[in-house]
């Protein structure tokens, strides 16, 4: 007997989480391909991540955490020298300025830690809402969806919303799934961009969510309750993004 199609955006939202979930198991900080020791070293690596890769930020916060392994160490470093250091990552120079910038203003306003509260985090020279979810989703265990490029576009492409402002998506989308289920559901958003639906070449037959979503180039039987499609599974390779 054929699975009905979730057919509301609360319907799609939900079955896609069921299905994400067994695609890409385990929780946010199992999730997150970012290479970090704790809060403070997710909040840096998710800065430089804008406009580059995880594996390029990884490559180069380990050089940068031994130099300046402490907020208080950051926040007095040369910008010049920290630039040297993040340059390959991209926009070093405004990267170098936000790191530092925020890296004093945790040791000026919070005592060298890192907070919780949104407001708080926002105010942080360089942090956005989405680096803020991250944050919080992934080394403090709180609730926070994190809408990138990946997430914004997937969430469009399945029909959870028609939002282009990221903020707007975070909205919406957060008000179709319980809060506990925010963190995973967008990090395997972004591993599900980064693999399977790529902005360029979307591999809809080998995709978990196509034989429901209302984006997808051919039609696809569900998979089997419970289980991955065998021709979904992804290898380890990690494509950038």
């Amino acid at each position: 007997m054929p699975v009905p199609k979730p057919r509301t955006p609360r319907g799609r939202a939900r079955e896609a989480a069921r299905r994400l979930a067994a695609e890409y198991p385990g929780e946010p900080v199992s999730l997150c391909e970012l290479r970090y020791a704790d809060a403070y070293q997710l909040l840096v690596a998710t800065v430089l991540s804008a406009q580059t890769t995880d594996l390029r930020v990884n490559s180069v916060t380990p050089e940068l955490f031994a130099r300046w392994p402490e907020p208080a160490d950051l926040a007095g470093a040369d910008p010049a020298s920290v630039e040297a250091v993040i340059r390959s990552t991209g926009f070093f120079r405004a990267k170098a300025a936000s790191i530092v910038g925020l890296a004093a203003a945790l040791v000026e306003r919070f005592d060298a830690q890192v907070p919780s509260a949104m407001e708080d985090l926002v105010s942080l020279p360089g942090v956005g809402r989405k680096t803020a979810n991250v944050v919080r989703s992934v080394a403090l265990g709180l609730p926070g969806l994190a809408v990138d490029t990946h997430v914004g576009r997937l969430c469009r492409l399945l029909g959870l919303t028609a939002e282009t402002d990221p903020v707007r998506v975070e909205r919406e989308v957060c008000a179709l799934l319980p809060a506990s289920e925010w963190g995973g559901f967008g990090m395997r958003l972004i591993l599900h961009g980064r693999r399977v639906c790529t902005a360029r070449a979307p591999a809809c037959e080998r995709c978990v969510l196509a034989d429901f979503c209302p984006s997808a180039r051919v039609p696809i039987a569900a998979p089997p309750a419970g289980g991955r499609r065998a021709a979904g599974r992804t290898s380890g390779a990690r494509p950038g993004g």
